[in-house]
């Protein structure tokens, strides 16, 4: 058993975790930032990052070779000793991303900017080609290395690794996690 498991939140503690904010694991210097849509009512319950039952995160990170084994919600301070972070677009809770505005995600985009510009990771990895598109105005951003960074820091778009995103496997995530692994790693396409 990993890491993951946490207690499962009540209906009320679930209801209670709307619009709530939970920190971000970063700090200076990261070799990656990554960056989810927003939380669920599942982290913000817990406090924890892709802590709902279903999300792929932390499997697909640990598949990709990002960890040396599958880490869980309960580690994700032990993310930052590996160089590695996690941030949300929008910082608010919701029980689905469908309740974002496309304001939200153009302030969101805006904040992020500050905040890698500010811890100046190697690379963002957003977490959604939609919440990307919307949030930097790229409506025909692709998966994968995008061309414009933010200062030094490359951008990449990577899948959605939630239960809910069907036009991706586990495996299909974390080949493209690993992809930036690789090209992070020198041993990747360079873009």
């Amino acid at each position: 058993m990993t890491g993951s498991a946490l207690r499962r939140p009540t209906a009320e503690e679930l209801a209670a975790a709307q619009d709530a904010v939970i920190p971000d694991v970063a700090g200076p210097g990261l070799r990656v930032l990554f960056c989810g849509i927003n939380p669920g009512l599942w982290s913000g319950a817990t406090g924890r990052h892709f802590a709902r039952p279903g999300n792929r995160f932390w499997p697909a990170l640990y598949r990709s070779g990002f960890t040396p084994r599958q880490f869980g919600p309960a580690e994700q301070e032990e993310l930052l000793g590996l160089g590695l972070g996690i941030t949300n677009v929008v910082s608010r809770t919701t029980a689905k991303a469908a309740e974002l505005t496309a304001e939200e995600y153009r302030a969101g985009g805006a904040a992020l900017v500050e905040r890698v510009t500010r811890l100046r990771p190697r690379a963002l990895a957003v977490l959604g080609i939609g919440a990307y598109r919307t949030a930097f105005g790229r409506p025909r951003a692709a998966v994968g290395p995008q061309p414009e960074p933010i200062g030094s820091t490359e951008v990449w778009v990577l899948p959605n690794p939630s239960g809910l995103n069907a036009h991706y496997t586990l495996d299909g995530i974390a080949a493209e996690f690993r992809a930036l692994r690789l090209h992070l790693a020198g041993e990747g396409p360079q873009e």
